[in-house]
């Protein structure tokens, strides 16, 4: 087992070489004359960051299960159960915002079921690639040598550049996807595994699309009442801020004592 110091250097230049795939792959498939090119992207990506997991566990000299990426028969019920918490999540954030007032959410006119199958599946594949790039071998592996919170704490560093080179604002960066590689990052060290984190990333994106809360127009359109979007920004941080860490302590203190969740972690 490699030394702290080395750990550190071998998950930093894994991070990086997903870092420089993706920006490469990212420029091979932007000027394709399809809607699609997003979804390309993502599954060559996928494809080549599951070929580094396999090199870097060997490189390690321990085995693919060990760093959460091996599929078995629980997998699809982890993928349901994550998918299934990250929905009720989405549904919560805009309930509080709604109640403070001065926001209203509205149908969208022109959606459709193509436009939704697009971005369910666009979420489903980006949750894949950033999981298994955070939350796969480094995430496992610095868990192995330095224990969970140090390992979290490099990671949301190391997601949240990631962000904030894809053009994210410094605060959205840190403080919102940070605090969501926190929940996803207990979420796989106490499941064992990056199917449950998969299916709530992927839910939490998509659910917030589908309520309006990201830049492209969802299912439903929030509407706020002009002279009250600071108000409403700051009302939609509290919730957003509140449900992390909400399921935050869920996740701390589950334990697999409990007969509903042994499953969850087998």
């Amino acid at each position: 087992m490699p030394n702290r110091k080395s750990t550190i250097l071998r998950v930093l230049l894994f991070c990086a070489i997903c870092a420089l795939i993706l920006t490469i792959t990212s420029g091979s498939v932007k000027d394709l004359p399809s809607d699609w090119n997003q979804h390309l992207l993502l599954i060559i990506t996928i494809g080549i960051t599951f070929g580094l997991t396999i090199l870097f566990t060997k490189w390690d000299k321990r085995p693919l299960k060990s760093v959460g990426v091996v599929a078995n028969n629980m997998t699809f019920r982890k993928l349901a159960i994550g998918f299934g918490i990250g929905i009720l999540m989405t549904l919560l954030q805009p309930a509080f915002v709604l109640l403070s007032g001065h926001y209203k959410i509205i149908l969208s006119p022109s959606i459709n079921a193509y436009t939704i199958i697009f971005y369910l599946t666009l979420y489903i594949l980006a949750a894949i690639r950033e999981e298994l790039a955070f939350r796969g071998y480094p995430l496992f592996t610095l868990n192995n040598s330095l224990g969970l919170w140090p390992a979290q704490l490099i990671i949301l560093v190391i997601f949240s550049l990631e962000h904030v080179a894809g053009g994210m604002r410094w605060m959205d960066a840190f403080l919102g996807a940070g605090t969501g590689a926190l929940l996803f990052g207990l979420a796989a060290l106490k499941t064992n595994g990056i199917a449950l984190p998969i299916g709530l990333h992927a839910a939490w994106n998509f659910g917030q699309w589908c309520l309006g809360f990201k830049k492209e127009t969802g299912i439903l359109h929030g509407i706020t009442e002009q002279g009250f979007e600071n108000a409403v920004e700051r009302n939609g941080w509290i919730s957003y801020l509140l449900i992390m860490v909400i399921a935050l302590l869920v996740f701390h203190f589950y334990s697999p004592r409990h007969k509903v969740l042994q499953s969850i972690q087998d």
